[in-house]
């Protein structure tokens, strides 16, 4: 069981990217699923997360800007990145939280915004 995260690279800033976190079909129905940060040297910090009724939260930095969303036929969460910054730069996961206080993390994807 495993999350797979894919959609970083490189971009310019004001520029966009769109990550996708692709989960198993009960996971992707049943859990919260989270995208998280980390800019090396520093703790994750969360980025947004979509509850399975489609609620959403936003870390500050990012709100106007990212825009988390489901995908049901695909099982996938994606986040739209706009007007992305330098300081936007860090390795993204996505992360679902399980029962049990339990969490699942799929692999980084590195996001590298040159000024």
């Amino acid at each position: 069981v495993q999350l797979q995260a894919s959609g970083g690279g490189l971009v310019q800033s004001g520029g966009s990217l769109r990550l996708a976190c692709a989960a198993p079909i009960t996971i992707f129905r049943l859990n919260d699923i989270s995208w998280y940060r980390q800019i090396l040297g520093n703790q994750r910090e969360l980025v947004a997360k979509i509850v399975p009724a489609g609620t959403t939260t936003y870390g500050d930095s990012v709100k106007g800007r990212f825009t988390i969303s489901r995908d049901r036929a695909t099982s996938t969460v994606f986040l739209q990145m706009n007007n992305l910054k330098p300081e936007d730069t860090a390795v993204y996961y996505c992360k679902a939280d399980l029962l049990g206080f339990r969490s699942l993390w799929g692999q980084g994807t590195l996001v590298t915004v040159s000024s």
